[in-house]
């Protein structure tokens, strides 16, 4: 990690909110530990994870508790937690799950501060397992009592006065910046494992399992206030409170990079979609619309994660997205230029001074341009001689500097060479390929010993770097400010209550526009008919071209039953296209005609929002019409928008340029877009009753004053009592 994240890591200090978080002290700087549980036997956890606490060299006294045992590893043990003379912050428990709701009474009635639950047999077996695991967090809550687990592998913290690990763990951790929580134990092995052999040092480690008390949420505010960790490493499955994880995770990565792997990508939802909106949110988009709106980077996969906390771990952020690539072999530096352009990189323009000297240099049959080519015999010398010309250039942010090693090169000299440039980079990241088969190994140990991040390939190099410069940016974003419109809050909860009143969850044309109006979202003008001459008196009062449409209860999408007719141009043309509609009256007895002034002209996208199980209300943007799902063109943010995320929710789509304005067409007035957007976002906020809301098609026109919902669709639903916040706990 760079200097500049290190020293403001250091200098965070914890704020008054914060003292929940701090508590974790208990079990993370615990000045004596016990293990109750802890066995003679080989090979059980109990006695291997006594074993990693004596082998990592723990700061402090450890406890065994065993009734049937004196003595455990040559230490004397307890026959219970009571029996232990000296003061215990943190209870390690290795017992059956039947015996974890008295051992836990014991260690409250003791004083310990931290319990971590080894055991398992909980609430993921069902029926005893969660009355178990209800018994200890009323033991948790009573005491106060901070609990990592049931059934997880434990915790680990590298601090050299602390040296704790308190897992069962064979791999033995290198100290590092970087903390790392799995909710799979079953991960936190190979997680070890993986970082160790690549290099990345750890500061702290927590496996949580079933969560009953400390979750993500309490780890990210912790250690985002540590100063021993500079990067957060998450592998999730869920979210304890998913809008606390959002707000404080705002505020972690402004100092620090959070990079999360999120569980559940292909979870298909669980309710049926009545709208556009609905439809297209049932993916997996409103977890990465809040991971992106607090500044996480979410990853699919492990190995994505490790290749990108190799490069936050040990090298600067770049200031900017210009990139250079140099190597030895052309078919590598072209899988770099095409993977770097692919993430969005630019490529720097070497400075003229910099090709000539560079032609001093290198062989005649190099090239001088970016991608830089060394050509394949290129040894050590020749490797530091081009960096150093190279590194002097300010030209660029960030450098990729690849290697093959044919067989008559040594991969370990130049992997000494490119450490020994490195700092000519001058606070630039540095980031290596090495497809070598010479030395190739002691090559990669050099490299990552010295914190250059090495790959494989060069396509893994570039997603890092491309990931670096992305949160460079999230972290330098403004911090948005919330808007706050003057609505009829009262006028707009009257249309819903009445809708539920009369067991209605779908809400009629009129209502929806007077739900629209009630905050300001503009929509066009309507007027309803029962007869042909009533159409025609509306046709005439709004102006023709009109657009006639069905308005029923048990029509929720009008196209799909035929239910509309555009560009209807006089008297006739609204009659004759009154009786085509009118003739679905069979279906629904119910029915009215909506007569609507035809715009023409202008964009068709749509807005939306819809109450999202885990974010709760969440509004969404894209390019609309009936091809909205089609497309699946769109931006989510999890509401209240800030004015900053309204602009990132509506220019944030791929076909953008359809609205700023494409082969010579005006472009649309963007900032009507995202007001309304911001409107909407109110709305869904003020009123937990809204389960989801079409603006489909909204009308995005040059002028403001066109710009519009021409058509407005909402589901309602009595609102579930709202989520309380888990209680904080105060040192």
């Amino acid at each position: 990690m760079s200097k500049a994240i290190q020293s403001k890591s250091k200098r965070s200090k914890p704020s008054p909110s914060r003292d929940g978080a701090r508590s974790l002290d208990a079990i993370f700087r615990p000045r004596s530990v016990a293990v109750i549980g802890a066995s003679r036997k080989q090979h059980t956890i109990g006695r291997e994870l006594l074993g990693n606490l004596l082998a990592f060299g723990f700061q402090g006294p450890v406890f065994p508790v065993n009734p049937h045992a004196d003595s455990v590893a040559s230490i004397r043990c307890y026959k219970s937690i009571l029996e232990v003379p000296d003061p215990v912050d943190l209870a390690v428990l290795v017992v059956p799950a039947e015996l974890v709701p008295s051992t836990a009474r014991d260690c409250a009635k003791k004083g310990v501060r931290g319990l971590i639950v080894i055991s398992a047999g909980f609430r993921e077996v069902g029926g005893r397992g969660a009355e178990l695991e209800a018994q200890l967090l009323e033991t948790a809550r009573k005491s106060g009592m901070r609990v990592i687990g049931p059934n997880c592998m434990g915790v680990l913290n590298t601090a050299e006065d602390v040296a704790l690990n308190a897992t069962f763990a064979a791999a033995k951790p290198t100290r590092g910046r970087a903390a790392f929580v799995s909710q799979s134990g079953a991960l936190g092995e190979a997680i070890l494992a993986d970082a160790r052999a690549m290099g990345l040092g750890i500061s702290h480690f927590a496996s949580i399992g079933n969560r009953v008390d400390v979750s993500p949420n309490d780890l990210l505010e912790y250690w985002g206030d540590d100063p021993d960790t500079d990067l957060i490493l998450m592998y999730l499955e869920s979210f304890g409170n998913p809008r606390n994880f959002v707000q404080i995770a705002r505020e972690v990565t402004r100092r620090k990079p959070v990079i999360a792997v999120k569980g559940g990508r292909s979870e298909r939802g669980s309710r049926a979609a009545t709208s556009h909106t609905g439809a297209l949110a049932a993916k997996d988009l409103a977890v990465d619309a809040a991971l992106e709106q607090c500044g996480v980077l979410r990853v699919s996969t492990m190995k994505e994660l490790f290749t990108l906390a190799a490069a936050f771990a040990n090298q600067p952020l770049p200031k900017g997205d210009r990139v250079l690539i140099v190597g030895n072999a052309g078919g590598p530096n072209i899988l770099a230029t095409d993977a770097c352009s692919a993430a969005g990189l630019r490529f720097a323009e070497l400075s003229e001074t910099t090709r000539k000297e560079l032609r001093k240099v290198l062989p005649p049959e190099s090239s001088g341009e970016n991608p830089v080519d060394l050509i394949a015999s290129a040894d050590a010398d020749r490797y530091e001689a081009a960096l150093r010309v190279l590194f002097a250039d300010d030209t660029f942010d960030a450098a990729i500097v690849l290697f093959v090693s044919p067989i008559h090169i040594d991969a370990f000299a130049v992997a000494q060479a490119i450490v020994r440039s490195v700092p000519l980079a001058k606070g630039r990241p540095v980031l290596a390929v090495s497809l070598g088969k010479s030395r190739d190994e002691e090559a990669l140990v050099h490299l990552r010993e010295n914190r250059v991040p090495v790959y494989r390939f060069p396509e893994d190099a570039a997603q890092a770097l491309a990931s670096m410069v992305r949160y460079a940016k999230l972290r330098a974003r403004p911090v948005g400010k919330l808007p706050a419109f003057k609505v009829d809050r009262a006028a707009a909860a009257a249309v819903i209550s009445g809708a539920l009143a009369q067991g209605r969850e779908m809400l009629r044309s009129e209502e929806c526009e007077q739900l629209a109006a009630a905050y300001g979202i503009p929509v066009a003008p309507s007027r309803y008919a029962v007869s042909a001459e009533g159409a025609i008196a509306a046709a005439h009062e709004l102006g023709y071209p009109v657009v006639l449409k069905v308005a029923a209860d048990e029509f929720v999408h009008k196209t799909e039953v035929g239910g509309v007719r555009l560009d209807l141009r006089n008297a006739d043309d609204v009659a004759k296209a009154f009786s085509e509609l009118w003739s679905l009256r069979d279906r629904a007895p119910g029915l009215r005609i909506q007569v609507q002034p035809l715009r023409k002209g202008g964009r068709e996208t749509i807005l939306g929002a819809f109450r999202d199980a885990q974010f709760g209300p969440t509004v969404l943007f894209g390019l609309g019409g009936i091809f909205a799902e089609a497309l699946a063109d769109v931006q989510l943010r999890v509401a209240p928008l800030t004015a900053l995320d309204a602009t990132e929710l509506v220019r944030g789509i791929r076909g953008f340029r359809v609205l700023a304005g494409e082969r010579g067409q005006a472009p649309v007035c963007l900032e009507a877009l995202e007001e309304s957007a911001l409107r909407l976002s109110q709305l869904v906020s003020d009123h937990p009753e809204i389960a989801e809301l079409d603006l489909n098609p909204f009308l995005a026109a040059p002028e403001r004053e066109r710009c519009c919902a021409l058509d407005v669709r909402v589901r309602v639903r009595r609102a579930a009592a709202a989520p309380q916040p888990k209680p904080r706990r105060k040192k």
